[in-house]
């Protein structure tokens, strides 16, 4: 009687673990299964984090890019002046305020270490260009003068050239200052160091190239 008293607790204990384990299985896998959710999501952030970062930096570089084609052209107006200035000195040595608004609005755009700076100075330089060429409506000889045709040409091109750039330029950094400031970038693009960068926006009374008239 003692030892079948044995043997049935023994099966009940037997049993009790069992429908414990049975019990824990279910527990188990819900566990795998969240981890694997948590882990796809985790997996899924990180490749779309990285995708909009590239697309970020593929539009900040376009930006950059289309400001240096700008650049190159405010050099080549920047590297024109002088001659055209020296020219001026030639047949109109009254006019020194004249020149020399012109001399220092070329430095401050030589001077000038950010996009933004060397756009305002351009803007500046263009109206002091405007007034010096207005000067030289007065002096038949120095419009007669086939050097200064040359350099009158020459600005006039490079002045026609960094407007059209300037169009390109404002589309592309409208593109990339969209891109930073639509959902769900705009959460994300401050802190992966995307700022929005300023256009180059022509003041209205320098937004004609200085003319060139023989």
């Amino acid at each position: 009687m003692h030892r079948f008293r044995k043997d049935a607790w023994q099966i009940e204990a037997k049993g009790e673990s069992l429908g414990i384990e049975q019990k824990g299985q279910p527990v188990k896998e819900e566990a795998m299964t969240a981890v694997i959710i948590v882990v796809a999501i985790a997996v899924v952030l990180i490749v779309f984090i990285i995708a909009l970062y590239n697309k970020l930096v593929k539009l900040r570089n376009m930006v950059d890019n289309a400001w240096a084609q700008i650049d190159v052209q405010l050099q080549r107006r920047l590297d024109l002046i002088p001659n055209v200035v020296e020219t001026v000195k030639g047949y109109a040595q009254h006019e020194s305020a004249t020149l020399d608004a012109v001399t220092q609005a070329r430095a401050a755009v030589a001077n000038a270490n950010t996009p933004e700076g060397r756009m305002g100075a351009n803007n500046h330089l263009t109206e002091t260009l405007k007034s010096l060429f207005a000067v030289a409506e007065a002096y038949p000889d120095l419009k007669a003068n086939a050097n200064f045709q040359q350099l009158q040409a020459e600005l006039s091109n490079t002045e026609d050239k960094i407007s059209y750039m300037r169009q390109s330029f404002n589309d592309t950094v409208m593109k990339y200052n969209t891109a930073i400031q639509t959902f769900p970038a705009v959460l994300l693009a401050g802190a992966m160091g995307f700022k929005e960068r300023p256009n180059f926006a022509a003041d209205e009374s320098a937004s004609t190239a200085p003319k060139v008239t023989f």
